[in-house]
C-alpha cells in the first residue's frame, strides 16, 4: 500500500502512462495525481504533445485532421522537436525542483506509432536516444486493453482529436502489440496493467505498481 511516508522519502519520480486509444490514461493519471498530492508529493501533470508552450501549438496539428496529413517521418520529427522542448522547459526543471512528473505519453509512443507508420524502429530509436538520452521515466505504466474496446471507448468520447483513431483496426492492433513488445524489452521500467476492468480496478493496479516500485527502491 502506498503511504505518505514512502512518498515523502522517495526522490521525485518521472512516471509515464502509455497505451493505445481509449485505454483510460487521462482518468488514471488524474486519480494517481490526486493520491500523490494527498500524501504530500509536489506533482506536475503534463502530456505529449502539448506539455510545452510549443507543444500546445503542435498538438492540434498532430492529433486533428486527415490521417495522411503527415507521414511517419514528419510525425517523428515533429513529436521529437516537441519532446526536446518539453524536457528542456518543463520536465527536467520540475524534477530538479523536487516535483514528481506524471506524463500522458512519452517517447515510447513515438516508437510505437511512428514505426507502425513506416519509419524503421532503428531510426526512431536513434532519434529517441538523441532527444531523451538518460532522461527516461523511472516507471512506465502501459494500460493494455483489447483493441476493439479501446477504439469504441475513444470514438465515443473524442469529437475532434481523432486523427489516429481513423487509421483502422489493424493499425491499432499493431500499436497494442508494439507496447507489449516495449514492456517485454524494458521489464525494469515498464509495467503492463489490464485496463479492461472498472476504473476502480485499474486505479488499484496503478497504485500497486507504484507501491511495488517504491518498495523495490527502498530495499
Amino acid at each position: 500500500m502506498i503511504t505518505a511516508e514512502k512518498i515523502i522519502k522517495s526522490p521525485p519520480l518521472f512516471i509515464s502512462f502509455e497505451g493505445g486509444e481509449g485505454c483510460g490514461k487521462t482518468t488514471q493519471i488524474k486519480l494517481l495525481v490526486d493520491v500523490l498530492i494527498k500524501m504530500g508529493a509536489d506533482v506536475l501533470q503534463t502530456r505529449e504533445p502539448g506539455g510545452s508552450p510549443e507543444g500546445k501549438t503542435l498538438r492540434s496539428m498532430l492529433v486533428e485532421g486527415d490521417a495522411n496529413r503527415w507521414d511517419g517521418l514528419s510525425e517523428l520529427l515533429l513529436y521529437s522537436t516537441e519532446r526536446n522542448e518539453h524536457l528542456r522547459q518543463v520536465v527536467v526543471p520540475a524534477l530538479d525542483s523536487g516535483k514528481w512528473v506524471i506524463t500522458d505519453r512519452f517517447a515510447d509512443s513515438t516508437r510505437v506509432y511512428q514505426s507502425t507508420r513506416g519509419v524503421p524502429v532503428e531510426t526512431v530509436q536513434q532519434i529517441n536516444d538523441l532527444v531523451v538520452g538518460d532522461r527516461w521515466p523511472q516507471l512506465t505504466l502501459i494500460l493494455d486493453i483489447p483493441t476493439e474496446l479501446g477504439l469504441e471507448r475513444s470514438l465515443a468520447i473524442n469529437t475532434h482529436e481523432n486523427r489516429l483513431e481513423s487509421l483502422g483496426l489493424e493499425f491499432h492492433k499493431k500499436i497494442r502489440q508494439g507496447y507489449l513488445d516495449i514492456a517485454r524489452e524494458n521489464a525494469d521500467r515498464c509495467v503492463v496493467i489490464d485496463a479492461s476492468g472498472s476504473i476502480d480496478e485499474v486505479h488499484a493496479a496503478v497504485l500497486s505498481a507504484v507501491e511495488t516500485y517504491l518498495t523495490s527502491k527502498a530495499a
